[in-house]
Order: structure tokens, then C-alpha cells, then sequence
């Protein structure tokens, strides 16, 4: 009997709540909206596009790209070998010393044994791997002794060099058979922000290792090629897939499992990964590595002209500045301040984006190009050329202005006595100009910015064009003055 009571008091507490409940939505509380639904059992018409899949549609898989990709992607390991060196003083000290201090600091070293590790990807059925050029480098300008690569089923070759690149950080190997797995070519200029990709490789000395991520920016030019190169060539996806030191020369695939870039650098001030990793377009890489394997090095194409340094790192299109009078793109009617947005129909938002797309193609090719000048739209046609184009006084007269100062390339008289290969002569510094805010004297003989070594006033404005900063250090000599100065150069000044 007390049982009964006891249920019978719950249930009459229940259905007083239930019934509390439904009389304060109707009565006290109507304005309650119901969000994310549908009276009729369909989705809205504008609702969030991503939601209307077909009924029944799959979600992607990642299993089939990384089943058929990961037998292509190999392990690159290289050594060389301990070198004797020599800590030998500069030449012609001039000094009645010499052959005492020689005796005592010109004695030999050791530098050890060098071992790294990186990645790699077969792109044919005899054997061709391109991986990065800094995977297979010494340390310095040439390649390591010995380089062996060891497929997904531990089978070990030794490869040989067939060409690199360090402008695009591409280089080509070769190993001998046939048979082997590769990857076939996707279309890296189609790909989409916020696309799904997976980069596969051999990250911190561990077995093929695959992560995924998503498109995260196109066109990335972060300054890394510039340390090995003096005509550095960046254009690059940026992804959120995990990428680590060893994933270098590696694949970045679609869900498709076609290559559509090779994983190249991660920028993070750790030194490991902390959310972005950056591949080579493959359509950029394919022109690198056919010209490898055809003629052993790069046959560039050149448009002819140099960026606005005041608008390099602009994003709504390539601002051109100086011209070359013999280039493909004065032939074509292109004129200094013009705004290319398109090369054959290929959206074009940044001057990285324009260098990586002109370089992806070959010299002899007619292009289309889709310019803005003064707000308005116009197109034209050039034929790209083998040679660069002879800039005259042009860059020196642009370049002047952009620092504020006459600028000559250096006597090579100048340059022989001070041990240097060339340089930039700062023949005058203009008052109110970037230079004239520093110490520099004129007579100043500019040799590298930002640790990059320039010769002419041509690799000056290059370098500067590809800075992703306003801020320089430029650094030289002063004819007749011992030691290099440097010289820290704000582009604009800051307002008070």
C-alpha cells in the first residue's frame, strides 16, 4: 500500500512538471524561435550550401589516396663524408708576420661526418624521384656523396643526381629498374582554399607517415629559397597538414591521390611544426623536372619586367614596375603601374603568384594577359622569351627612387681588390630618402641584402622585390676600409 502512494505522487509530479512546461511555452513565453528547421521536412533554399549533399552521399575517404600514394613516396638518406679544412687567414695581410702566425693558425681541421634525411617522390616507372634540392645538398652549393633511397617495402638503391634547382628548391634523382610505383600529375592551379590534401612522407627519421589538413592559401612566398639561391622562385600551397624536418621532397596529394605539390619548408619559430607547411606547385615543379631530366638544368622563361618594390606583398594582383625595352612584356603594350590580375585565364593576386606561373612555363609560349591600368580592364598577348631582357639605366632609376639615391653597379677594378665578385655602387644619397635616414656615406658598395649576396643593381631590385619586409639590412665595403659594413634601411618612414 505504501508503494502504490509513493508512485502515485511521482507520477502525479511528473506530469504537473510536463504540463508546466507546455502552458509556459504557449502562453508566457511565445516568441521562442525554433532555429535549423524545416516545416515541410526540407532543407531551406538558403541554407549553408555545404549541408546540401545528395541524400546517401559519401563523406570523403582518405584511405584509397593514401593506399595508392604511399608506395610512391620514398625515403631519401644522404651522408658525406669528414673533410679536412684549413683555418687559413685572409691573403695579403701585408705584415712582416705572415709566416709566423701562418705556422701557428693555418693548421688543419676536421669537419664530421654529415647524415640527414628527407623524402622523395617516383614520378615514373624507371625510376625518376623529384624531391627538394636542399635534401640532397652538402651543406652548401653541391650534393652529397652518397645518397640511398629506400621504397615503402625497405628495398634500398643508391641514386644518382640528375639535375636541381636551387632557385625553386627542386632536384631530380634517378634509380635504376623499372617497374616502380609513382604518382600521376594532378592540376595544382585548380586547387581550392579550404580543399581537403594529404602530405606523406618521412618525418623525424620515422616509416611513411600520412596527414591530412586543408588548403589553407595559394601564391605563400615565405623568403626561404632567397638562402640558397640569388633568383629565388616562390609560390607556394600553404596547408594545416602536420608536415615535420624529414617530410622534405615529399608528396602533398588530392583525396584523388593525384600530386599536386612537393612538401618544401614549414614556417614556425620552433623549428617544427606549429600549423603551416608549404609545397611546390606541381605544375611548377613538372616544368622544373622535365627541363632537369631533358637538359640537366632550368630553361627559364622571362616576361621581362620587375615588381614595384612599394607594392610587392599587394594581393589584388602582380603591380609591374620597370619595363625591359627587348622584353616579351613591353612587345606586348605593358607599361609601369599596370596591374596584372590573369595569365591565360589563371587568376593571378600576387607577384609570387605571377613569378610561379610564368616560371611553369616555357620560353617561345604565347600567353594571354589580363591587365588593369588607371580602372580599367584590358587584355593582351606576349610571347615569353629565353633571356631576360636588358633593363638599361631602368632598374637603376627605379630602384634609386625607391631608396633615395643614384646608383651605379660597382667598377669591377673596385670590387677585384676588395675580394668581392661585384657589387652596387651608392654613387650619391638623395635628402629625405631611406638612405639618407642612416649612417651610409656615399661611396657605400653595396654586396648582400638581408644575408643575400648581390653582384648588380638588377639581383638588388630582384632581392628586394622578393623581401616580405620593409626593413633591410644591407651590408659592403668602403674602397680603401678594412671590414663590412652594415646598414639597417626602413622603406617608409614612420609618422610622428
Amino acid at each position: 500500500m505504501k508503494w502504490k502512494q509513493v508512485l502515485l505522487v511521482m507520477g502525479i509530479s511528473a506530469l504537473t512538471s510536463v504540463t508546466s512546461v507546455w502552458l509556459y511555452g504557449k502562453y508566457v513565453n511565445p516568441r521562442v524561435i525554433s532555429f535549423a528547421q524545416s516545416t515541410d521536412g526540407k532543407t531551406p533554399a538558403n541554407y549553408a550550401g555545404f549541408f546540401n549533399a545528395a541524400p546517401g552521399a559519401e563523406t570523403t575517404d582518405f584511405t584509397k589516396a593514401a593506399q595508392a600514394a604511399v608506395p610512391a613516396v620514398v625515403h631519401i638518406k644522404t651522408k658525406t663524408p669528414a673533410k679536412r679544412i684549413t683555418n687559413q687567414l685572409p691573403k695579403n695581410r701585408g705584415g712582416m708576420f705572415d709566416d709566423f702566425f701562418d705556422q701557428f693558425f693555418n693548421y688543419p681541421q676536421v669537419q664530421p661526418e654529415q647524415r640527414a634525411s628527407g623524402s622523395g617522390v617516383i614520378i615514373s616507372d624507371d625510376g625518376y624521384i623529384v624531391t627538394n634540392n636542399h635534401v640532397i645538398s652538402d651543406g652548401g652549393a653541391g650534393i652529397a656523396e652518397e645518397i640511398n633511397v629506400t621504397l615503402s617495402n625497405k628495398k634500398t638503391y643508391k641514386a644518382k643526381v640528375i639535375g636541381k634547382d636551387p632557385s625553386s628548391d627542386i632536384a631530380v634523382l634517378k634509380i635504376d629498374g623499372t617497374g616502380f610505383p609513382y604518382l600521376v600529375y594532378g592540376n595544382s592551379d585548380v586547387v581550392k582554399l579550404g580543399q581537403w590534401v594529404l602530405a606523406i612522407g618521412y618525418p623525424l627519421t620515422l616509416e611513411t607517415t600520412v596527414t591530412a589538413g586543408i588548403v589553407s592559401a595559394k601564391g605563400r612566398s615565405i623568403g626561404v629559397n632567397g638562402r640558397q639561391s640569388q633568383t629565388p622562385i616562390e609560390s607556394f600551397i600553404q596547408t594545416d597538414a602536420a608536415v615535420n624536418q624529414g617530410n622534405s621532397g615529399g608528396a602533398l596529394i588530392t583525396t584523388d591521390g593525384q600530386l599536386i605539390g612537393i612538401n618544401s619548408a614549414i614556417y614556425a619559430p620552433t623549428g617544427t611544426y606549429a600549423g603551416y607547411s608549404f609545397a611546390i606547385p606541381i605544375n611548377l615543379a613538372k616544368k622544373i623536372v622535365n627541363d632537369l631530366i631533358k637538359f640537366g638544368d632550368v630553361k627559364r622563361p622571362y616576361l621581362g619586367i620587375m615588381s614595384d618594390s612599394r607594392n610587392v606583398n599587394a594581393t589584388d594582383g602582380a603591380y609591374v614596375g620597370t619595363i625591359a625595352p627587348d622584353g616579351a612584356a613591353a612587345v606586348a603594350g605593358l607599361k609601369k603601374g599596370d596591374i596584372i590580375k590573369k595569365i591565360n585565364e589563371v587568376p593571378i593576386t600576387s607577384w609570387s603568384e605571377l613569378q610561379g606561373t610564368i616560371a611553369s612555363l616555357n620560353a617561345g609560349d604565347k600567353i594571354s594577359i589580363q591587365y588593369r591600368r588607371e580602372g580599367k580592364d584590358y587584355t593582351a598577348s606576349a610571347t615569353l622569351k629565353a633571356e631576360q631582357g636588358n633593363y638599361g639605366n631602368l632598374a637603376a632609376n627605379s630602384l634609386g627612387e625607391l631608396l633615395g639615391a643614384e646608383l651605379e653597379n660597382a667598377d669591377k677594378k673596385i670590387t677585384q681588390r676588395n675580394d668581392a665578385e661585384g657589387g652596387i655602387r651608392v654613387k650619391r644619397i638623395l635628402k629625405g630618402g631611406p638612405l639618407s635616414r642612416t649612417r651610409m656615406q656615399e661611396e657605400f658598395i653595396i654586396t648582400s641584402i638581408n644575408g643575400v649576396p648581390v653582384t648588380t643593381i638588377e639581383e638588388l631590385s630582384r632581392a628586394i622585390a622578393s623581401s616580405r619586409s620593409e626593413n633591410l639590412n644591407l651590408e659592403g665595403f668602403y674602397d680603401g676600409y678594412e671590414g663590412l659594413y652594415r646598414y639597417p634601411v626602413m622603406l617608409t618612414q614612420e609618422e610622428e
